[in-house]
């Protein structure tokens, strides 16, 4: 049998959130959804083309359409945000320290040539060019114990500090009242402003973010909480553990997303 298939425990676990299969119509019977996500894990991990997917999960036509249809449907982000609520519902969601970074994914260069690389499509592609070539930043926000709670992707050669707003507006969790909101946000010097400061501060969160070497300490900055801060920096590389995650392959921002918010669940399954 093919490995990184879901157990029964986790498969459970999402079933209910899944499309309902047709029955008792004409035509083709559906491919069972099991078989079809297991396909989907099984990319994930592998990094491998569409085309070479085991046939013990169904055509590769089947699975990829099934997998690109829920993307645009935005069930992905459902079943994810349903995990996410679970957990908080367990008290398995740390709120006394969300940590944020950005990593860059080295872009393959099957994933060029969707569509003109402009400012105007950079949200649609979220490709460009960084010190490490051609490539996308993913931008990440997590709790204290590395459960992911917000992405977003950009050109690697844009700044983290320029989308931290956006990726908090991304978060899964609703933070519009102040008890769900988390006790501080720490972050790296990339991060290091007066104005994001401020922000938070004005959110009622408390920045944790290193000071530049040109920039004065801050009396009460916490040390020990940035030291948690390297729990994103993990995240970061157990997410990167899954080849299509560590290597962009996809042609649309929203394709390698939905990968990377797959390696996340696959993750906080595990603590359910």
């Amino acid at each position: 049998m093919p490995r990184h298939r879901l157990t029964d425990r986790e498969f459970n676990a999402i079933r209910y959130l899944l499309p309902r299969q047709r029955t008792g119509k004409k035509g083709r019977p559906w491919v069972d959804h099991g078989s079809v996500i297991d396909g989907i894990f099984w990319i994930l991990k592998t990094g491998s083309p569409w085309r070479d997917l085991p046939e013990v999960f169904g055509k590769w036509q089947t699975v990829y359409a099934r997998f690109r249809r829920w993307n645009l449907e935005g069930l992905w982000d459902r079943v994810y945000n349903a995990m996410l609520k679970r957990l908080d519902k367990l008290d398995k969601i740390d709120r006394t320290l969300w940590c944020v970074d950005g990593s860059v994914i080295r872009a393959h260069r099957c994933a060029a040539g969707m569509i003109p690389q402009s400012e105007e499509n950079d949200e649609l592609v979220a490709l460009g060019h960084s010190r490490g070539g051609y490539s996308t930043k993913i931008h990440i926000l997590c709790d204290g114990q590395g459960t992911l709670l917000g992405i977003t992707a950009t050109g690697g050669q844009r700044h983290e500090s320029t989308e931290l707003e956006n990726l908090i507006d991304h978060c899964e969790l609703s933070l519009h009242r102040y008890d769900s909101r988390p006790d501080a946000i720490a972050g790296d010097k990339g991060y290091s402003s007066h104005a994001i400061r401020d922000r938070l501060r004005e959110l009622g969160i408390e920045p944790v973010i290193g000071s530049k070497s040109n920039e004065s300490r801050e009396e009460e900055f916490d040390r020990e909480a940035y030291r948690r801060r390297k729990i994103v920096e993990r995240l970061i590389g157990w997410l990167k553990e899954s080849r299509r995650v560590g290597t962009r392959y996809d042609k649309l921002a929203c394709s390698y997303l939905a990968f990377v918010q797959l390696a996340a669940l696959r993750r906080a399954l595990k603590l359910i």
